[in-house]
């Protein structure tokens, strides 16, 4: 069955940098689009960030553009997320998704707090 398990959050200053990844198993990884997604306490789930099955078309929020870096190793079967300049409106679970076959498959999420 589809898994999805991300990992890398933490407390972390603002301007500080977080590198999350999320390993998926259960599916032919490099055939698909994987994204991120992340939701802020009492706020809807919003796009962060997509990447091509093979890594070539790369697109983002606005507001994450030229901060954060989505990649992905399809030997290894995981996406990543590099997150630069990281404010504290960035303060949020982040979660790995798949739409695999019409449905949306998500991980467990990874907090990320931006705090002094």
């Amino acid at each position: 069955q589809v898994q999805l398990v991300e990992s890398g959050g933490g407390l972390v200053q603002p301007g500080g940098s977080l590198r999350l990844s999320c390993a998926a198993s259960g599916f032919t990884f490099s055939a698909y689009v994987m994204n991120w997604y992340r939701q802020a306490p009492g706020k809807e789930r919003e796009l962060v960030a997509t990447i091509s099955s093979f890594g070539g078309d790369t697109r983002y929020a606005d507001s994450m553009k030229g901060r954060f870096t989505i990649s992905r190793d399809n030997v290894r079967s995981t996406v990543y997320l590099q997150m630069n300049s990281l404010k504290p409106e960035g303060t949020a679970v982040y979660y790995c998704n798949l739409r695999y076959y019409g449905k949306d498959y998500w991980g467990q999420g990874t907090q990320v707090t931006v705090s002094s």
